[in-house]
């Protein structure tokens, strides 16, 4: 294997590879038509631009495509099967979820004998970075954000990582190889972690739990539920022992159970080794559909319908100081038909402002909005409900 051409963005950059006896290509998708190419190796990011055209390009041309590149897979996964389905190529793209642990080869190869029925974890290092640096360092959101963005764990503009983006478009990858479908993130509901405040990761630990971004994805009647939210999970669960920047995931088959997956989610070492194990299959001539049939015979990813499904919640409020408020606050919850499982109350604050928190028995996901929109509107609550869903993993 040997590498003939190059494109990126800055020709002096230094690198610790020499490339200099490679040809450049200020345009990448030049490098995808070059006849001197025989593979295409997408890095470049994003779901449209010059790495979509590029892409196409190549694949055109007949020649195989291995990607890193989730948010193309996630928007445009059908169309480029088909179209490398039409050329007899592959299109890999291990790399493109959870860098190099290989969970796209885990549903795309080593379960495709079972029936996948949920998988759930963490799948945005950043995300996971900031949660866990809120709660060792006792600092808010925007300032370990902020550090983040200064040691370059996030970018500058950090919206797809913290806003459950990033996220979102790996679950949409996993789910279509899960059930049996082509990508589809429009169905994704996505819900970032810039409303987790540094007091509900106090609480949420006096509770018995930690809160993580959790993507989720679950069989659904003839869809599927696709999310990504703040959740919070047991202490002991291994999905709250993931700390730092990893990544985790659970896969659960209908005859093999769970399967739990945890390593690096991202970097250049993964991800690189990812690209490198999809080069090795491509030397070893291996074939198989792009997901798990042809395009042609696959839908997009249903949703499953929103408002009927039922989970525990965590409610947290900030009330005045004034008599009768625990009675209208459960009072707006026995109207939407949800019930109390647990209570917590904070002293009060200088400002005089009471911290409260509370979990529910499950409810239907309508009851449990229902309750949020009643309580927002009571004039002894003083800021909107944060609910957070307690996570059934």
């Amino acid at each position: 294997m040997q590498v003939t051409g190059v494109s990126a963005r800055d020709r002096s950059r230094p690198r610790d590879v020499d490339v200099s006896a490679a040809t450049w290509f200020d345009d990448p998708v030049a490098l995808a038509a070059s006849s001197d190419i025989d593979v295409f190796v997408e890095l470049i990011g994003g779901a449209d631009g010059p790495a979509k055209t590029a892409v196409e390009t190549a694949l055109a041309a007949g020649k195989p495509v291995v990607t890193a590149n989730k948010a193309l897979i996630a928007k445009h996964g059908k169309a480029l099967a088909a179209l490398a389905e039409s050329k007899g190529v592959p299109l890999l793209y291990e790399a493109a979820v959870m860098g190099g642990t290989p969970a796209v080869k885990m549903l795309r190869e080593g379960l495709v004998g079972d029936r996948v029925t949920r998988v759930a974890g963490i799948l945005n290092g950043t995300c996971n970075f900031i949660l866990s640096e809120m709660e060792a360092r006792e600092q808010p959101f925007a300032q370990v954000l902020a550090d983040a963005q200064a040691r370059g764990f996030a970018e500058a503009d950090p919206t797809t990582d913290v806003g459950g983006f990033d996220a979102g478009h790996k679950i949409a990858i996993l789910a279509a190889l899960a059930f049996d479908a082509a990508p589809n993130f429009d169905a994704v509901e996505i819900e970032g972690i810039d409303r987790v405040d540094l007091i509900d990761i106090h609480l949420a630990h006096e509770l018995g739990y930690r809160i993580k971004l959790i993507a989720s994805a679950s069989r659904q009647g003839e869809g599927a539920s696709v999310r990504v939210r703040p959740g919070l999970v047991p202490l002991n669960h291994p999905l709250a022992q993931a700390g730092g920047a990893l990544n985790a995931l659970f896969i659960e088959g209908a005859r093999i159970g769970r399967i739990f997956l945890q390593g690096p989610g991202a970097g250049a070492g993964p991800t690189a080794a990812a690209v490198a194990a999809d080069l090795a299959d491509l030397t070893a001539g291996v074939t198989r559909p792009v997901f798990q049939r042809p395009a042609g015979e696959l839908d997009l990813l249903a949703a499953a319908a929103k408002g009927q499904r039922h989970e525990r919640a965590y409610i947290r409020l900030m009330v005045k100081d004034r008599a009768g408020v625990l009675a209208s606050i459960t009072d707006a919850l026995a109207r939407s038909d949800v019930s109390i499982d647990s209570f917590l109350q904070r002293p009060a604050q200088a400002s005089g402002v009471v911290p409260v928190v509370l979990t529910t028995h499950e409810a239907s996901e309508g009851a449990l909005q229902q309750a949020g929109e009643i309580i927002e509107t009571l004039d002894t609550v003083l800021e909107r409900p944060r609910i957070f869903r307690i996570e059934d993993v």
